[in-house]
C-alpha cells in the first residue's frame, strides 16, 4: 500500500446539482480524511473557504470547465477570480477543439496569459481531456503545457471520458520530470488509484475519494 494514500486526493464535486450542503459535506469530508484538496466550480469557492479556514486542505477552483471552448480572456477572468475569492489552485481545460486539430502553439498561448496573470505561486493544472484527442494531439499538449509554464498536465475532466494508465505513461513520459500528472476522469476503485499512481500520477481527481480510502482501510486490516 502506498504511504499516505490520502494525501494524493483533490477530493472531486463538480457536478451541477451540487448545492451548499454538498459543499459542506465535500470540506468536512477533505479534513477527515486529511485529504490534499478538494475540487470545485468557481461559485462555491467563497463557502469552502469558510468552511476550510482553519484546516491545511486546499481548494483546486476550475476555468473553462468542462467544455473548453470559452474565450480566452473569460478563461483568466474566471482563474483569477477563483484565486482572488480562496482558491489555492486553478484546473483550467485547454481548448480541446484545438487540440484536436492540431493547432498547438493557441493552446499553449492561452495557458501561457493564464498562467502569467496567476504567478508562480499559484499551482495550474492544464486539463487535455486526452479520451478526446489522439496519442499524438496527447504528447504535443504535453510540450505546449511545459512551454506555457503551467504546473501539471491533467487526464481529464471526467465528464467525456475516464483516465487509463496507458494515457498515463504516455503523459508521464512525455513531461519527464518538467511538470507533473494529475489523473481524473473514472477513478472509483482503490486498484483504479494504486495503477493510476504506478503509473506516473502525482494526483488524483476523484469523487470516489472517501470510498476508496475506505477500501483502503480494509484491504490494510485484512492484509
Amino acid at each position: 500500500m502506498i504511504e499516505n494514500l490520502n494525501r494524493y486526493f483533490d477530493h472531486s464535486l463538480l457536478t451541477p446539482e451540487t448545492d451548499h450542503k454538498a459543499i459542506i459535506k465535500l470540506c468536512r469530508d477533505a479534513v477527515k480524511y486529511d485529504f490534499f484538496g478538494i475540487a470545485i466550480n468557481p461559485y462555491w469557492v467563497p463557502y469552502a473557504k469558510a468552511e476550510l479556514s482553519e484546516s491545511g486542505v486546499k481548494i483546486i477552483s476550475v476555468s473553462g470547465f468542462p467544455l473548453s471552448a470559452n474565450t480566452t480572456d473569460i478563461k483568466v477572468a474566471e482563474a483569477v477570480k477563483g484565486v482572488r475569492d480562496g482558491a489555492d489552485e486553478i484546473d483550467m481545460v485547454a481548448n480541446i477543439g484545438l487540440l484536436a486539430s492540431g493547432e498547438f502553439n493557441k493552446v499553449e498561448d492561452e495557458i501561457y496569459r493564464i498562467k502569467k496573470e496567476l504567478g508562480k505561486e499559484i499551482i495550474l493544472k492544464v486539463i487535455i481531456e486526452a479520451p478526446k484527442i489522439s496519442v499524438d494531439a496527447q504528447v504535443e499538449a504535453v510540450k505546449a503545457i511545459i512551454n506555457a509554464g503551467a504546473d501539471f498536465v491533467k487526464t481529464a475532466t471526467g465528464f467525456f471520458g475516464d483516465a487509463t494508465v496507458d494515457m498515463v505513461e504516455r503523459l508521464s513520459l512525455t513531461a519527464n520530470g518538467e511538470i507533473k500528472v494529475k489523473a481524473s476522469g473514472g477513478i472509483r476503485t482503490l486498484a483504479d488509484t494504486l495503477a493510476l499512481i504506478g503509473a506516473g500520477a502525482s494526483r488524483i481527481g476523484s469523487s470516489a475519494s472517501v470510498a476508496i480510502m475506505e477500501e483502503s482501510k480494509v484491504t490494510q486490516k485484512a492484509s
